[in-house]
Formats: C-alpha cells, sequence, structure tokens
C-alpha cells in the first residue's frame, strides 16, 4: 500500500524553462542597467539564443562575446550569482496544483530536490508548494556530494517520515539521476514527461529507468490508485 509519495521540483511541479528564462532576463536586466552595456532586450535575446542552441554552461560567455562585450571571469561568476539569487517569475501550473490538493489528502507528500541552496528555496516559495510537504530536503544542505544519485536525500526522508521503502513513491524526470537509488531501495519510481521539459536523454544504466512513465501530472492520481 502507498503511504508517502516523495516529488522532484524541477520539470516535475513545473517547467524548469521557464525558470531559466525568469533567471536571464534578471541577469539580462543586472547587465543592462550598467553603463556603456546593451540594452536589457539585447542581452537577453542573445542569453536565450544560447540557451535554445543548447548551450548550457557557457551561455553569458557565448552572448558576450556575440555581442562584442569585454568581461571579466569576475564578472561571470557575478552573473552566475545574480542567475542563482534572482527571485523567480515562476507559477504553479494548474494542474500540479489540482493534483497536489488531492493527494495530500490521501498520502504523506515530501519533495527532495537537488540545485544550489538559494535558488531551489527561491523556487519553492515562488511556487507556493512549501504548505504540501511533511519533508523538504534539498540535497545541497546535506552537500554536494550527496545530489542525486546519491541515495542519502532519500534515506533521510523515509527515517524522518517513519515510511517503508516498499509504500514510497517517487516521482520526477530526469531519467539520467533520478531514479538509480530508488529504484534500488525498492521505491515505486514514476517518471513524468512534461511537453517542455529539459532533460528528455536516456540514460543507458542499468536501474536507471522508472517503473512507470506518464505524460503529464494529471495521470499521477489515477496510476497511484491502480498500483
Amino acid at each position: 500500500m502507498i503511504t508517502t509519495v516523495i516529488f522532484d521540483l524541477d520539470d516535475t511541479l513545473y517547467d524548469e524553462i521557464e525558470y531559466c528564462r525568469s533567471g536571464l532576463k534578471a541577469v539580462a536586466e543586472f547587465v543592462g542597467g550598467q553603463p556603456g552595456m546593451p540594452l536589457a532586450r539585447q542581452l537577453f535575446d542573445a542569453f536565450w539564443k544560447q540557451f535554445n542552441e543548447g548551450n548550457r554552461t557557457k551561455i553569458f560567455n557565448a552572448a558576450l562575446d556575440s555581442l562584442a562585450v569585454p568581461y571579466t571571469d569576475g564578472f561571470i561568476s557575478e552573473l552566475v550569482q545574480v542567475y542563482r539569487e534572482h527571485k523567480p517569475v515562476i507559477t504553479l501550473p494548474t494542474d500540479s496544483r489540482d493534483v497536489l490538493d488531492k493527494l495530500k489528502t490521501k498520502y504523506t507528500l515530501a519533495l527532495l530536490t537537488d540545485g544550489f541552496l538559494p535558488a531551489q528555496r527561491l523556487k519553492a516559495e515562488a511556487l507556493g508548494i512549501e504548505k504540501y510537504f511533511k519533508c523538504i530536503i534539498y540535497t545541497e544542505q546535506l552537500g554536494r556530494e550527496f545530489w542525486k544519485p546519491s541515495p542519502a536525500g532519500f534515506e533521510n526522508i523515509i527515517r524522518t517520515l517513519n515510511a517503508k521503502s516498499e509504500n514510497t513513491v517517487y516521482v520526477a524526470d530526469d531519467e539520467k539521476k533520478d531514479f538509480i537509488s530508488p529504484n534500488k531501495l525498492g521505491f515505486l519510481t514514476i517518471r513524468i514527461i512534461r511537453r517542455a521539459g529539459i532533460h528528455t536523454e536516456p540514460s543507458g544504466e542499468v536501474n536507471a529507468a522508472a517503473r512507470y512513465v506518464i505524460r503529464g501530472i494529471s495521470r499521477l492520481p489515477d496510476l497511484l490508485d491502480k498500483v
């Protein structure tokens, strides 16, 4: 019998691309507000072009190069900090809110998410989701070595909630890291594929795939009822 449902955050409860867009806009406004810099709109367009072309690690360097804007490594680090610490303009989709409202009456809900701590906390706050969860684990608090696929966060939750692995579900999106440990721990694992999802590549590793795959979070309650 399922008693506990643990959710991932990014691209599970909302579209992560919306956070990326929000962060790049914040950086564009920060840079554009400085003397001698291009307009914020021009900067955002350059950042967004890099993002859509698949550049997810050197967006600021490449975009500033394309605009012939000189920079230092220190300046790039400052932009990364602005991105991670900006107050995101994101909203919880209606289908996610409806599902959380429905499931909280039947199961104990928890949240487990990787990522830089200020950013992940600000996301949860902007989405207004903390109220749904009896336990929230930001794996950054445990140490970066305990980001998924480490089992530490999952073990922490079931210990805190006094839950049993065989009665616990993990719902997430990224096959490359999300399901390896919960599969080994004996959780039921469910992958949500969102239409605008970023992490869509298959893993290829043994035990990396979720047991069930659904397209859209609205299908989750019925699936939980069946299993």
